[in-house]
């Protein structure tokens, strides 16, 4: 890994982990007030307004355990970087919403069918309510910039849970306000919609994460983008098999790129590298492409599986046309796997050309002592 990748990984952790803090500050605070002013203000959406903070506060801790293990360098056990970490703290902060939204619902449509159990709140919980709604909203902010600026999908998650307790705090404050004013259900029914609003929040936040986890790709666009960049090279002619998964915040992802078959192996290789430069320059979050490259496409071709390869295959040759005139001596021998059979070209120092109809008989020769075997098919002479 080079200094800037490291750099990169060092600050995002610090910032990770400076953000969680002041989130686990503020949440601790919160949720004492919100708790302790809901007993004292007889509001039941106030203190479940406050166990929501008190679940913001453990999933600050969740993100904090993920963030440090989750900026940690490719290893022998996690070849592909640990960014896994963060999807699976996603998808636990996604569970840990849902658990507290299914505990308010539960709790407030009990005390619906118990008129008696209703109470009238308070003005200190309207106060509460208020200082709810503008510290949760900052705190958003504040974590949702550094979450765009590292794009990490952990953080994006966290401080949407940040807003969930801001939005609920919103209805709190309106069932608590029209409770107040004579409607004694409201604060309840208002305890049930941010249970239906904590659960909403948590199916986005899980669903994407579950999705990571079983390896699901990239998005439509980011596809698209990706095909336009490979296209872009010059000596691509076609693109398959292509494949795409995330990581945390990053991605992985290969290709088979098809070119012509007649090119050299260096200059294939000069392809597929440029290919892979201009996918991580232009995509950020790819940080490992893989790219094969294809002197056919091998979906529709017939498949060169069980051919032999060069040894075996110059042996072969060198036996079947051992006593042909002329064949010995060439300078170099290219085999070409292509559509199920080899074609061979074989290459003769420049000197050794007699003339036209030497070289025709001995084309002709070497094709007639190779017509019965499948493996071997087009045969031509060249002279260097």
């Amino acid at each position: 890994m080079n200094s800037a990748m490291r750099d990169a990984r060092t600050e995002r952790k610090k910032d990770t982990q400076r953000v969680t803090l002041v989130g686990a500050v503020l949440n601790l605070v919160l949720s004492v007030i919100k708790v302790i002013g809901g007993m004292l203000a007889n509001s039941q959406s106030l203190i479940a307004d406050g166990i929501h903070s008190l679940s913001d506060l453990a999933s600050d801790g969740i993100v904090w355990y993920a963030a440090h293990h989750s900026s940690q360098a490719p290893d022998d056990d996690h070849p592909y970087g640990h960014g896994r970490f963060e999807t699976l703290a996603t998808l636990a902060l996604g569970v840990l919403l849902l658990l507290v939204a299914v505990g308010i619902i539960w709790d407030a449509t009990g005390r619906l069918f118990e008129p008696e159990s209703l109470q009238t709140p308070g003005m200190l919980a309207v106060w509460a309510a208020l200082f709810s709604i503008l510290a949760k909203e900052w705190l958003y902010h504040f974590t949702m910039g550094v979450a765009k600026r590292h794009k990490s999908e952990m953080l994006r998650a966290n401080a949407w849970h940040h807003r969930s307790d801001s939005i609920s705090s919103v209805v709190v404050l309106i069932g608590v306000a029209g409770t107040m004013a004579g409607l004694p259900y409201l604060d309840a029914i208002a305890a049930v919609l941010v249970g239906v609003m904590i659960g909403h929040i948590a199916w986005e936040l899980g669903a994407p994460a579950l999705n990571e986890l079983t390896d699901a790709g990239l998005e439509e666009e980011r596809l698209g983008k990706i095909r336009d960049i490979i296209n872009s090279v010059s000596g691509v002619e076609s693109i398959h098999m292509l494949r795409t998964r995330r990581t945390g915040a990053s991605a992985s992802m290969d290709v088979h790129v098809l070119v012509a078959s007649w090119i050299s192996v260096s200059e294939g290789h000069m392809i597929g590298q440029e290919v892979t430069d201009r996918l991580l320059k232009g995509l950020d979050e790819l940080n490992d492409v893989t790219v094969h490259i294809d002197p056919e496409d091998d979906e529709i071709g017939v498949p060169c599986r069980g051919l032999p390869l060069r040894r075996e295959a110059q042996e072969q040759l060198d036996e079947l046309l051992e006593n042909v005139e002329g064949y010995a001596g060439y300078r170099r021998l290219l085999l070409h796997y292509l559509d199920g059979a080899i074609d061979v070209d074989i290459q003769y120092p420049l000197d050794s050309f007699v003339d036209a109809e030497t070289t025709a008989r001995l084309r002709e020769d070497i094709r007639n002592r190779i017509a019965d075997r499948s493996e071997f098919r087009r045969i031509s002479l060249s002279y260097h």
